[in-house]
């Protein structure tokens, strides 16, 4: 539309007002005189150098429109739609801009010049052809203040002044064409075309009037931040913090969030942790009452309610014991906030408002947070039960995962089951059963693992009672009672017992009377004097506070073992998805004293239709190779265990298929069917069993065992082991053994086969065997 600014229709609204006063009547003619004499006020301005020109007229003109006796309070102006324009207005708005400075450009937020366009043709439908299309929606300025804060501020216009005029470029506007562009509101080349530019004439002006929305826009984007973190899973501080610095506007204010746990009564960094912690202060966590002062715990946790510091330093100076007031000021902090988040009378965490300023938070703007703390509460419960799922997800992963291979069927059974239930079926959740499918098992057992543990437990043993022998020889020179040669004379004789023939009930003995005899006794000795509380607190440092007992070697020996499995473990697990590609399988490993691994193959484990045994073979190649690896892996890192171990491997080779039934009860799968059961029998005692005639168990350090019953078995393993050993894996020779009758179980033979262990060197790729690499390793 070509502009233009125009007063003709105050000027036909004086001429069909019908004065009431004499103040009125003088007003109109007044008015109606400014148009007689300046009939270009009528037909319309078109240039700004006129307004200027006209200034004083058309102050005369739209006086009545502003009350000067409001002029300090609205927010008011003349103006042309959407233009920066303001022929007049009220003094509040010239204080406005002022703040904001010269170079602040009003623009409103969200729209766009074809927007303009479009609304512009819009007002063409509705005045001039009567269709009333509904552009209305809601307008927004950002204007900083003094402080060089951005407030909000919604802008409503008076278009009561506004006249259309058709010129000859306009074209005519058919219903075809309404429709059309009703339909192609995103295409403003459609609207150009039905309203070629500046083929009509806005003849007037509008009045626009701002309202201070900031409140509410700040907790409508506080609202939809939270609703971007539900989604995104982060926090974003600085967003937050000028979301609450606009609702309270305070410019140097923070926030802060701090997780209560209800089980331990502590405060923890668990939610929200890309923001700050004010009452942690660095810690991960904290006893509640000690993170708070006796009065914000009573507000806090007693009465629900804001617990308000308005000037932390003059409460400091007032309470100088108080921890929660220091804690602020070494912090930088004057005022503060504290708000419990509470739901369903449970306490979930303590949102914290801050100001390095005395004052700015009070109990009176405190009372702000009441607006948007029900929406607060939604979002923690929310990330509360996300953080629940998240921990399920990881134990279910960890310790009762359903392995991806299988969890297909689970589903389906559990969709069953469900449509079943709506459908108001009695019914339960049957049992998941692969029928056909064949086992693979091998395990990497650390050897000796109960010997090696017991030798730790008495030197344990040996040490404390050498300790207790000790201290007890020095207490006894300050204090001769005949008691200290008893305890001294048992002490003796536990040392003796378990030095020449530890027997089974022998630790539970010394751990007895360690426990009854020797703490009682020394609590009461460190309270004789200062030197026998110095000697029995050197001898608590030697011995684990919870317990009281020494827990050095057995301590190595856990470590050793713990090391052994996460490293055995972490190779299998990692090879195992390689092995998924090739074809999908179950897989389980379990952590004892070693890694024991269970696979199952076959057509229905997985949906597909393409099985063929062809992946079997491959699947216990694989294996073959993977037990290799875990074995050269673990002798290259022996060296850094705390404890000498060593391990052992061996492959159970089941000939056929089985049937493989979820336990519902045990959460575990397990074979189906009595013949099936004499698969885990073997599993469970061939790595103890002898070789035949002989006291030689069929498990060795440097050697992979392959326990197998059938011919076909044994000369498809003797394919692997001659690939294996062209690849360096393997030694050379091959052991064919027979291995002593099991219960319940005859005719089991054994392949056995020296490993080949690699390092590398600056020159070249050496190759040992077992007893190479211990002769290297002592060397």
């Amino acid at each position: 539309m070509k502009i233009k600014v125009g007063f003709k229709k105050v000027f036909d609204a004086y001429k069909a007002l019908e004065p009431q006063t004499a103040i009125e009547k003088q007003q109109a003619a007044e008015i109606l005189a400014i148009e007689k004499e300046y009939p270009k006020l009528t037909t319309g301005l078109t240039k700004c150098t006129d307004l200027t020109e006209y200034q004083t007229q058309i102050d005369a003109v739209l006086n009545p429109l502003f009350s000067p006796l409001l002029t300090e309070n609205e927010i008011k102006f003349a103006t042309i739609p959407f233009q920066n324009i303001a022929i007049k207005c009220t003094q509040r708005y010239k204080n406005l801009i002022k703040a904001a400075g010269e170079k602040v450009a009003l623009e409103i937020i969200n729209f766009n010049a074809d927007q303009f366009y479009i609304m512009g043709c819009s007002i063409i439908l509705n005045i001039y052809y009567g269709i009333k299309v509904d552009f209305r929606r809601s307008y927004y300025y950002n204007i900083p203040d003094e402080h060089g804060m951005v407030k909000n501020y919604r802008l409503l216009y008076n278009a009561d002044f506004v006249e259309i005029q058709k010129t000859n470029k306009a074209k005519d506007i058919s219903e075809a064409d309404i429709n059309e562009l009703l339909e192609s509101y995103e295409n403003v080349a459609i609207w150009k075309e039905k309203f070629p530019p500046e083929s009509w004439i806005f003849n007037g002006f509008v009045i626009a009037s701002l309202t201070d929305v900031t409140l509410n826009v700040s907790i409508s984007d506080f609202k939809s931040n939270l609703l971007r973190l539900e989604k995104n899973g982060g926090f974003e501080d600085t967003e937050f913090s000028r979301i609450f610095r606009s609702i309270f506007h305070l410019k140097d204010l923070m926030i802060g969030f701090t997780d209560y746990h209800e089980e331990t009564e502590t405060f923890e960094r668990t939610l929200f942790k890309e923001i700050s912690s004010f009452i942690l202060n660095n810690k991960k966590s904290q006893r509640c009452k000690d993170a708070l002062c006796s009065g914000s715990y009573y507000k806090l946790f007693k009465q629900r309610e804001f617990y308000c510091i308005t000037d932390a330093e003059r409460y400091h100076k007032l309470y100088p014991d108080n921890l929660l007031y220091k804690k602020m000021l070494d912090q930088g902090m004057k005022s503060a906030i504290f708000a419990s988040i509470v739901h369903e009378d449970k306490i979930l965490g303590v949102l914290e408002l801050v100001s390095p300023n005395a004052n700015d938070l009070n109990t009176i703007n405190a009372n702000k947070l009441r607006d948007i703390m029900p929406f607060l509460i939604d979002s923690v419960v929310r990330s509360k039960e996300n953080l629940e799922n998240e921990l399920e997800l990881i134990i279910q992963e960890e310790c009762t995962a359903i392995h991806s291979s299988v969890h297909w069927k689970f589903r389906q059974e559990a969709k069953r089951y469900l449509n079943s239930k709506n459908e108001g079926n009695a019914n339960y959740f049957r049992e998941i059963v692969f029928q056909d499918v064949f086992p693979l098992y091998g395990q990497t057992d650390i050897k000796g693992s109960s010997e090696a543990r017991n030798e730790a437990t008495k030197q344990d043993l040996m040490l404390q009672l050498q300790y207790i022998d000790e201290l007890l020889q020095k207490l006894s020179k300050y204090n001769p009672l005949l008691i200290f040669e008893q305890m001294k004379f048992t002490v003796a004789n536990f040392s003796n017992e378990i030095t020449e023939n530890l027997q089974v009930d022998t630790e539970r003995k010394v751990i007895d009377f360690i426990a009854s005899e020797i703490i009682p006794f020394f609590k009461h000795m460190r309270l004789k004097n200062n030197t026998h509380k110095k000697w029995i607190d050197e001898y608590n440092e030697l011995v684990d506070l919870n317990s009281g007992l020494v827990y050095k070697f057995r301590k190595d020996y856990d470590e050793s073992v713990m090391q052994t499995n996460k490293r055995l473990a972490a190779i299998l697990d990692r090879k195992q998805l390689e092995a998924q590609q090739m074809y999908p399988h179950y897989f389980e490993r379990f952590n004892t004293d070693g890694v024991e691994h269970n696979m199952y193959i076959g057509e229905n484990i997985t949906k597909r239709r393409t099985f063929n045994k062809l992946y079997l073979k491959n699947l216990r190649l694989w294996q073959l190779q993977i037990v290799c690896e875990m074995e050269n892996s673990f002798y290259n890192f022996k060296e850094s265990l705390p404890v000498n171990l060593d391990v052992a491997s061996m492959i159970l080779v089941f000939n056929g298929s089985l049937s493989l039934r979820f336990r519902m009860d045990e959460k575990r799968f397990d074979v189906d069917g009595t013949y099936n059961a004499r698969y885990e029998v073997v599993k469970k005692r061939v790595d103890k069993a002898h070789i035949k005639g002989t006291e030689e168990r069929i498990t060795q350090p440097g050697k992979i065992v392959m326990v197998y019953s059938q011919k076909e078995d044994e000369e498809e393993y003797l394919q692997y082991i001659k690939f294996l050993q062209s690849q360096k894996m393997l030694d050379e020779g091959v052991e064919i053994l027979e291995l002593e009758d099991l219960q319940g179980v005859t005719g089991l033979k054994a392949l056995r086969v020296k490993v080949l262990y690699s390092k590398n060197t600056n020159k070249t790729k050496e190759y040992y065997t077992y007893e190479d690499l211990i002769s290297e390793l002592k060397d």
